[in-house]
């Protein structure tokens, strides 16, 4: 049987990950590629590291012109991330007529059309089934089984280091820095976490969706997105007394408007499936046109889930599966035209909202009226009588539930409620996904 070398960019979490399953299924995969697949060379930066069983050290370099310039060397799998040097890598292994297997949703996001084109260019393919989602096979979906389709909404947890601070959060009563500080213990958050709970990762990976659902080329930048490092707990309380859970979504809405994209923590209801994704699960809510309401979920990170989903890239790679579906999907198309985002005045949502406001008459029906005299209708409020440290300052929590507003005008009647003297604090406005 003809063998087939392969070059491996990063021995990190998920290198290591791919060298195990390439070590540990090697019958497995030689059957379903058809080429016994060998691991050639594996570049690090620093060659006197423990790697384990999986990698024999003579395959260790550090110089990456071994990997790039080898012409035994037929796919290379980048899974070191970051956008430099992994741009100036894939792009050089592009030009040596190399395909690509890449786990890094940050370089498509951000160099997405520079990379496809250097692979139209050269006649080769880049697979990238790991980047978004981990081990949840979410781009073949839309690239594959669900091409059918016109996608009408994609809602998403994307981000396992949030998604088990938000668990800690409201199952175990944690505050934010404990949490986090416990995530960081058992390796789900990074020592810098500010990317995940920002939002900068979950952005990320909905540019790569929209890309796919809508042929939406977006860069991260164009995509509003708000963190959960600024969400307080209280609102997680208030949030469960309504009947919801608070995730951090990445949303994409197809409407005639225009393209709604938006990353932010997000209220939705208990006992639907979104909300009862627990820890550092994933999940992606895909409806579309033709199939209606589906659903993905599993683990979106880690060594093995992230490795399953490269190594598979690998293997349709191989077969040619992956230059087929990525020559008809024409992904980031050269000359295409802006895709047309939907304003703020053509979003429309159910919005919850909290207030610290005075304890005295007028106040709640000054923001009534406000509410009001944009066009908003109260759904339900929570007032509860104020505690001893509500009491200090004369202040108390004011909850309300609106119905379906548009976004422009409530933000523009929140602008008028923060002035309002009877107001304590700048109100939080959290969106709400049914």
């Amino acid at each position: 049987m003809e063998s087939l070398a392969i070059g491996l960019l990063g021995l990190g979490t998920v290198g290591s990950g791919v060298a195990r399953i390439l070590h540990d299924s090697s019958e497995r995969i030689t059957r379903r590629s058809g080429r016994h697949i060998t691991l050639k060379t594996a570049l690090v930066r620093d060659a006197e590291k423990d790697r384990g069983d999986f990698v024999h050290s003579s395959k260790i370099v550090t110089d990456p012109s071994l990997v790039l310039n080898d012409p035994s060397i037929r796919v290379v799998l980048e899974v070191m991330g970051g956008l430099e040097p992994a741009r100036t890598y894939v792009l050089e292994a592009l030009a040596r007529g190399k395909d690509v297997v890449t786990a890094n949703k940050a370089l498509l996001a951000e160099h997405g059309p520079e990379i496809v084109a250097q692979a139209r260019k050269y006649g080769r393919c880049v697979a990238f089934e790991a980047s978004v989602g981990g081990g949840i096979p979410i781009v073949h979906a839309l690239a594959v089984s669900l091409a059918a389709n016109q996608v009408l909404s994609i809602a998403a947890i994307l981000n396992g280091t949030c998604n088990f601070i938000l668990t800690a959060m409201t199952r175990d009563g944690l505050s934010y820095e404990t949490a986090l500080a416990k995530a960081q213990e058992l390796g789900y958050a990074e020592a810098d976490p500010t990317l995940d709970v920002d939002g900068t990762d979950t952005a990320h990976k909905l540019a790569i969706l929209a890309q796919l659902a809508f042929d939406a080329s977006v860069t991260t930048r164009q995509i509003p997105r708000v963190g959960i490092d600024q969400l307080q707990s209280a609102d997680l309380r208030y949030a469960d007394e309504l009947g919801y859970g608070v995730k951090l979504l990445a949303l994409a809405k197809y409407a005639p408007s225009g393209l709604e994209l938006r990353v932010a923590p997000t209220l939705v209801k208990l006992g639907t499936p979104l909300a009862e994704v627990r820890g550092p699960y994933n999940a992606v809510r895909v409806v579309g046109d033709a199939v209606g309401d589906t659903l993905f979920y599993g683990r979106g990170a880690g060594s093995m889930p992230t490795a399953s989903a490269v190594v598979g890239d690998l293997i349709d790679v191989v077969v040619g599966r992956s230059k087929l579906t990525f020559d008809a999907l024409n992904l980031w198309p050269e000359g295409s035209p802006a895709p047309k985002l939907a304003s703020s005045d053509g979003v429309r949502s159910r919005y919850y909202l909290r207030f610290s406001i005075a304890d005295k008459p007028g106040v709640l029906g000054s923001i009534a009226d406000r509410l009001g005299n944009a066009g908003i209708s109260i759904a339900s409020v929570i007032q509860h009588d104020p505690g001893e440290d509500d009491a200090k300052d004369s202040s108390v929590p004011l909850v309300v539930m609106t119905h379906i507003a548009v976004e422009s005008k409530l933000h523009s009647a929140l602008a008028e409620i923060d002035r309002l003297s009877g107001v304590k604090t700048p109100s939080v406005c959290l969106g709400v996904e049914e």
